[in-house]
């Protein structure tokens, strides 16, 4: 069942500078295949239940195996019969937005 994510993987007590810790998470996720885009404060990624979960696996083991407490943060969206909503979701809002525009500028 198509799956989309927001997550945040992130050492816990690591100091003031996580971009070396949040690059080795990002890495696993680009490197699973999956549709992905990475922001500031979160990494969203769409496929198959099981093979997002995966990937958020994978993604945390890579500091918790060094032995850093790691912290996890994530949000999900399930919709049966739906793909390619990491894109579609904005795309839709977009759409709405440029409505708009022409509107104000028939006024």
């Amino acid at each position: 069942m198509n799956t989309l994510v927001a997550v945040a993987i992130a050492p816990f007590g690591e100091g003031d500078e996580l971009s070396e810790y949040v690059a080795d998470v990002v890495r696993v996720i680009r490197q699973s295949g999956l549709p992905n885009h990475t922001y500031s404060m979160f990494t969203e990624i769409e496929g198959e239940w099981d093979d997002v979960m995966k990937v958020v696996k994978e993604a945390t083991f890579v500091l918790a195996e060094k032995g850093i407490r790691t912290e996890v943060i994530l949000k999900a969206d399930v919709r049966p019969g739906y793909t390619d909503m990491m894109d579609r979701k904005v795309e839709v809002v977009d759409e709405l937005l440029a409505g708009d525009a022409k509107e104000g500028d028939a006024q």
